[in-house]
């Protein structure tokens, strides 16, 4: 319960976060005025320094960043609906491909720019325009784009900077149809919701899903067929010789849906626990208070404690749709992917995939490694890492986690004890 002193002050932190400006660009988050510590800032560092030369014709130096940046080819992802900035150079037959690692993404569409997202341990995606024209003229090819933030910062990843992926039911010229609806995609979403407006490869299975196909509207009334085609490359759609490669591959999909979510699932869940942590320091320095980061008002431990099951939820797959059979994928993907596995003494990882009824074969995301993950505040850390202790153990109420059997539990458990030493440090156990 609130102290009633505290009541005194609710309208202060309303104040904090009313309308006009976002929250993430008032302190203590101020987005847009710190300087982010990512891969393109060391990249323009070396540029600057003559250290780093990109040459060449657009894919050229599109390959060279993705070798830089740590980016596989092999993650390629096409979408042709006209759903980003570069909206007037995309189409059916000239589409836009996205490459990705585990924070980094790149976009990119011939003619156009390069579209740089890298992930900031602390402020979350950072957004880029890569000028290849300037870049040739010797001048800083990089800059922080704003613009990015009018979809990417509001109602589609619930007003944090985010990444997403995108539904639509896409015209013949790309154009969404969006009277029709669109829908935000993660692993919650339904096979046959996903991917209007992608290509998509390596699927040979019977269910639907809205990629590869074109919609339209007779009389106001929307006419999409599902495209029975299950292609493994694209040459039928469009000229691939212009793209590194000529696949939009399944299981690539499906990693980018879940990872993107997760993704902005810390983010949120960081900056919502920085803010409160904030607001509790002001009430402490009016009161004459110690500060503390350690959360001590119940306002505020309830905050984080949502925060906190949120990830969890995220982490361990919570309600996770169903995949049908005949998701394969390719082969370079797979390996792409398993490249960074950290992995315990016989060879298991959370990047192990299943692609038999779900992503993985251990379902606890392999997002628990990352930078994001190790900058969360300690304090919505320590709730994480107490909520999921408890939910390996099968001690969450009513069983939350009762989808994962007791024996994934346990290898789950036992991977991260293995592999994670914070779970270690903080568990204090060694596998059983």
């Amino acid at each position: 319960m609130i102290p009633a002193r505290l009541l005194l002050f609710l309208p202060f932190a309303a104040a904090l976060h009313g309308q006009g400006t976002p929250d993430f660009e008032k302190p203590p988050i101020s987005y847009s005025e710190s300087k982010p510590a990512d891969a393109v800032a060391a990249l323009q560092k070396r540029l600057a320094a003559g250290e780093l030369a990109l040459a060449g014709d657009d894919r050229d130096v599109l390959r060279q960043l993705l070798a830089e940046l740590r980016v596989p080819i092999a993650s390629q992802t096409v979408v042709f609906s006209k759903t980003s900035l570069q909206r007037s150079r995309i189409r059916p037959e000239h589409p836009r491909v996205i490459y990705f690692s585990d924070s980094a993404y790149v976009g990119w569409v011939p003619g156009g720019l390069l579209e740089l997202t890298v992930v900031d341990p602390r402020l979350g995606p950072i957004f880029y325009a890569m000028d290849l024209a300037a870049l040739r003229r010797g001048v800083n090819p990089f800059s922080r784009d704003s613009d990015c933030l009018s979809c990417h910062g509001g109602a589609f990843v619930r007003d944090v900077p985010g990444v997403f992926v995108r539904s639509v039911f896409p015209a013949d010229s790309g154009e969404p149809l969006l009277r029709h609806g669109t829908t935000v995609v993660d692993d919650q979403t339904p096979f046959a919701d996903r991917w209007g407006g992608w290509y998509v490869t390596g699927y040979r299975g019977a269910a639907p899903h809205r990629g590869n196909a074109i919609a339209r509207e007779e009389k106001d009334r929307l006419v999409f067929e599902p495209e029975s085609r299950r292609p493994d490359e694209l040459s039928a759609f469009f000229d691939v010789s212009i793209y590194p490669a000529a696949t939009s591959d399944v299981v690539a999909l499906l990693v980018l849906e879940h990872q993107t979510t997760l993704q902005n699932t810390l983010t949120r869940a960081a900056f919502a626990t920085r803010r409160m942590i904030d607001y509790q320091r002001g009430l402490q320095r009016h009161f004459k208070e110690p500060e503390s980061d350690e959360p001590t008002y119940e306002s505020v431990r309830s905050v984080i404690a949502s925060a906190a099951q949120d990830v969890v939820d995220r982490l361990l797959f919570h309600k996770e749709a169903e995949l049908p059979e005949g998701v394969e994928g390719s082969a370079a993907f797979r390996a792409a992917f398993a490249a960074d596995a950290v992995r315990t003494r016989d060879g298991r990882s959370l990047r192990d995939l299943s692609l038999r009824g779900r992503i993985f074969a251990h379902r606890c995301s392999y997002m628990i490694y990352s930078e994001s993950f190790a900058a969360l505040p300690p304090a919505l850390k320590s709730g994480i890492f107490e909520r999921l202790k408890k939910a390996l153990d099968g001690r969450e109420a009513k069983d939350r986690y009762a989808y994962l059997p007791a024996e994934e539990k346990e290898r789950i458990r036992a991977v991260l004890l293995e592999t994670l030493p914070e779970a270690r440090a903080r568990w204090g156990a060694a596998p059983r």
